[in-house]
């Protein structure tokens, strides 16, 4: 139940109790493709089982979209359709046009749907209508995107918009290696990428390799900027910042994966503390990264 990335947007004026959010989410509950279906998408108890599409804990919320695609490749349509097309070929005596040919792939795609494999995943929103935020964990902004949109249509009046920070992470990342200096409660880790400007994108990696300053610094000099930084959080979150202030590679390390053993006697159980640590954790990571990044960026009225 970890979340392993993060998209981290701001939501305003939240008034749904979690009664009337499991009840408007009921509405668009998950279910399957149907045989002529390409693609369905749902809401899922977040814990696998039970009905509450809402689990709840100390005012913080969490959700889960469920996302099935049926797995039908274009070239094996290209090659039924062509199989047909030469049959048909052979019966009327001349080839079939493009229009015939448009209508044979569209009749052999709804004949091969039913028999298509369905793939499905799951997507999780962390919700703290008391602190303002709403957290995807999604590796890209269309799976957030696809969240949301879906939220939107289950809730009326919900509006969501990415944070801002006053610092671009890329200017923020670059000053921070510059200086051989982390903001305060953050240590640099080993794994970094810097990127030149220009058609050529000049691209340079450290994997789990030591960051030496005058090394990384030389190639600021040259002109190239941090695009990624690995980075530790209070010895307790380590995470990779993107330079589009995405948080990809969260891993929570052992002393909070400790404590929810320790407080833990069943999956439930398990379940709870996991949620209640790792809320409790962002509810101190997320305001701290942003004054890292010079703060957050005020809405327009």
């Amino acid at each position: 139940m970890w979340f392993k990335n993060l998209l981290i947007y701001r939501i305003r004026d939240w008034k749904l109790s979690v009664a009337q959010l499991d009840e408007a989410l009921a509405r668009q509950a998950f279910q399957g493709c149907g045989s002529l279906d390409m693609t369905s998408r749902g809401w899922l108890p977040p814990k696998g089982q039970g009905d509450a599409l809402v689990y709840a804990f100390d005012n913080r919320m969490l959700i889960a979209l469920g996302v099935e695609k049926k797995l039908l490749p274009t070239t094996v349509i290209n090659q039924y359709a062509k199989e047909r097309a030469v049959d048909i070929e052979e019966q009327q005596g001349y080839a079939p046009g493009r229009k015939q040919l448009r209508e044979i792939k569209e009749q052999v795609t709804d004949e091969l749907l039913p028999r298509a494999f369905g793939c499905r995943r799951t997507t999780f929103a962390w919700i703290d209508p008391v602190g303002g935020w709403f957290v995807v964990d999604a590796a890209n902004a269309a799976k957030a995107d696809e969240l949301l949109e879906t939220l939107k249509k289950s809730v009326d009046g919900l509006s969501f918009a990415l944070v801002r920070t006053k610092l671009s992470p890329l200017a923020a990342m670059t000053g921070w290696l510059a200086a051989d200096e982390a903001p305060a409660g953050f240590t640099v880790d080993r794994d970094c990428e810097l990127l030149a400007p220009g058609d050529e994108k000049a691209t340079v990696r450290y994997v789990r390799h030591s960051l030496e300053a005058e090394d990384v610094r030389s190639h600021i000099v040259a002109g190239k900027q941090v695009t990624k930084l690995a980075m530790t959080w209070n010895d307790r979150i380590s995470f990779v910042l993107h330079e589009n202030f995405q948080v990809k590679r969260l891993a929570f390390l052992d002393i909070l994966k400790e404590q929810s053993e320790q407080q833990a006697e069943n999956a439930d159980e398990e379940f709870a503390a996991d949620f209640a640590i790792m809320g409790g954790e962002f509810s101190h990571f997320l305001p701290d990264l942003l004054d890292a990044l010079g703060g957050e960026v005020a809405e327009a009225a």
